[in-house]
């Protein structure tokens, strides 16, 4: 039998082999796509689930912040809450004083309180328009810049799509330019109109801060006009009340005054002077209503110091006055408007002529008092015109007088005087007093100037003690020197077993230039020293009483002293303390170790003073 073998010829082998491989290439090459499609699917799982899990993160982080701001939020309630609570608390409690208050104050107190609550109201309605329109302005401002960030975003942007088309070979067309045009057009009203929308306010405003000046210069300008019309009433009444009540609007109208010029664009040095009188008048008032509280009347000297502060409060109403009435509206809101220098140049032209205050402010303790208890003039016998120019010419028969005229009386409340004009040969002019009984030399001053210091303090406390020792006046113990210019000013109290007898006091003044007494203040010695009845042992040791002296003082000296309280003496311990820089007369009582009265020195160029 034949067997028949297989076809394996080339040919067939080829066509088989080449259909195989055809087979396998097509099962390889859609596998690789496969496998590529999913990785990239693989990829994009991974891509989602990292972007999901940066969500959650955020939504976390951002649900971390809410809450803590909710916690914040929670502990500024609290905190308003507590504050709110307190300021109530604190507004219940100034209510209650304030009727407390109210209920204690007299008609004139309730009068003088409800003007300078309506100057206080006024001035702060000032202040609040102003700074209502300064918040306006602010916000305007912000307002402004916010708009043109936002057109200079919207700019950039356009910039940045033409920029991204001429990269792609694309060109803008003709509406894309319409569309620029029209957006910066329509920038450039908004601009303009914001522009024009601000300058007017801000001329609004300007005009608003000026009327607030103008408003504070006339609220100055009355207030000052109330001082002068309550100090000239002060230097003619009599009455312990009716005292009382112009001392407390002098008080309310100083305050006034020290508000309102902190208001007038003025710089310190230009109203220091205006300031210094303004403060002088307030402490005046306050120690002139003190003693008015405590039965005590008002000296000789503290008329003549109201008679001074009058003076200088008249001389300002008037400025202040005219300045206000008379300079033209545009040069007064120049000068608010701090162009020129004219303002500080007017206020310090005001102060200057308010002048220093007199020398006599520069008073020893308890200086000026008048009468304590016993009389010492009363009992003495009275004398006529001519006896006075008797006793005139021997007190100054040193002083080469060359004429004396009587030029009338005066009569105060514990004594009355002659008054003399004396002139020397070399033409200076003594004005005298002369008491009318006993023909005592109680005051006199020299009209000459002094102005080369030749002769030290210690020579002038020589010379002045010779002056008195001639004239009777021995005994004395010097408790109060102050060097004013070339005039050494002295005060002598008399000594009795050793105690310092404040009521019996003399004053003199003493020419630095040619060494001689120029003046001499001898009322309250005429009238106290021959009290005999002077207690002179304390009931407590000094020891004891400077125990009772407040932490922080330094002694520097004490010594007993009898002072005058209202129209009886009272014997104490004088302590001359010190307080970091400052400096204290201090008086306690030596039978009770209470304290009595308190001095504050100041120095100053014309000399010491004390309040």
């Amino acid at each position: 039998m034949k067997k028949i073998g297989k076809n394996v010829s080339s040919g067939a082998e080829k066509v088989e082999n080449a259909a195989k491989k055809r087979v396998e290439e097509d099962a390889a090459q859609a596998y690789s796509e496969a496998a590529r499609e999913e990785r990239a699917a693989a990829d994009a799982r991974f891509e989602a689930a990292k972007a999901r899990e940066v969500k959650k993160q955020a939504a976390r982080t951002e649900k971390g912040k809410k809450l803590e701001a909710r916690a914040k939020a929670r502990e500024r309630r609290m905190e308003e809450r507590a504050a709110a609570h307190s300021e109530r608390a604190e507004r219940r409690a100034q209510k209650a004083a304030r009727r407390e208050m109210l209920a204690a104050e007299s008609d004139a107190e309730k009068k003088a309180r409800l003007a300078r609550e309506k100057r206080e109201r006024a001035a702060k309605a000032a202040r609040r328009d102003a700074e209502r329109e300064r918040a306006h302005h602010v916000r305007e401002e912000k307002k402004k810049e916010a708009h043109a960030r936002r057109v200079a975003a919207r700019e950039k942007k356009k910039r940045e799509r033409a920029e991204a088309r001429k990269q792609k070979g694309r060109a803008p067309g003709i509406g894309g330019w319409i569309a620029a045009v029209t957006t910066l057009g329509a920038a450039c009203l908004a601009l303009a109109t914001a522009v024009t929308a601000g300058a007017l306010r801000m001329e609004k405003m300007a005009v608003q801060a000026e009327n607030a000046r103008r408003a504070t210069l006339f609220e100055l300008v009355a207030a000052a006009e109330m001082l002068d019309d309550g100090l000239a009433k002060l230097r003619v009444s009599s009455g312990a009340e009716e005292q009382r009540m112009l001392a407390v609007d002098i008080l309310t109208n100083t305050a006034v005054m020290e508000s309102a010029l902190e208001r007038i664009p003025v710089g310190a040095e230009a109203d220091g002077a205006i300031s210094a009188f303004i403060n002088r008048t307030h402490m005046f008032a306050c120690r002139m209503l003190q003693k008015l509280s405590a039965g005590v009347p008002l000296s000789a000297r503290e008329k003549e110091l109201a008679a001074h502060l009058y003076e200088g409060s008249a001389a300002l109403a008037r400025s202040l006055n005219d300045f206000a009435l008379n300079t033209p509206a545009s040069e007064l809101g120049a000068l608010f408007g701090g162009e020129t220098d004219g303002l500080d140049a007017r206020f310090a032209e005001w102060g200057e002529a308010l002048g220093a205050p007199p020398e006599r402010i520069t008073d020893a303790p308890f200086s000026g008092e008048g009468n304590v208890e016993e009389n010492g003039v009363e009992a003495l016998p009275e004398i006529g015109e001519a006896g006075a120019e008797e006793a005139v010419r021997a007190f100054f028969e040193g002083y080469h007088i060359a004429e004396v005229r009587m030029t009338g009386e005066t009569s105060a409340r514990d004594m009355q005087c002659y008054n003399f004009l004396l002139i020397d040969e070399g033409g200076a002019e003594i004005f005298a007093q002369v008491t009318k009984r006993g023909g005592k030399v109680a005051f006199f001053d020299t009209y000459e100037a002094c102005s080369v210091k030749n002769f030290d303090l210690a020579s002038c406390d020589a010379v002045a003690r010779a002056f008195l020792a001639e004239r009777g006046m021995g005994d004395l113990a010097a408790a109060w020197f102050s060097d004013a210019g070339m005039v050494a000013s002295i005060t002598y109290v008399a000594e009795v077993d050793g105690v310092r007898c404040y009521p019996a006091m003399v004053q003199v003044r003493v020419c630095e230039e040619k060494g001689r007494v120029v003046g001499m203040d001898a009322r309250g010695y005429l009238l106290n020293h021959q009290n005999s009845g002077r207690e002179t042992q304390p009931e407590m040791s000094e020891g004891e009483a400077r125990a009772l002296l407040a932490p922080g003082l330094t002694v520097e000296a004490s010594n007993l002293a009898v002072i005058p309280v209202g129209r009886r003496e009272v014997l104490c311990y004088e302590f001359a303390c010190t307080f970091g820089e400052e400096q204290y007369l201090i008086y306690l009582d030596a039978a009770t170790g209470s304290e009595v009265r308190i001095f504050r020195v100041h120095e100053s160029a014309r000399g010491n003073y004390l309040s």
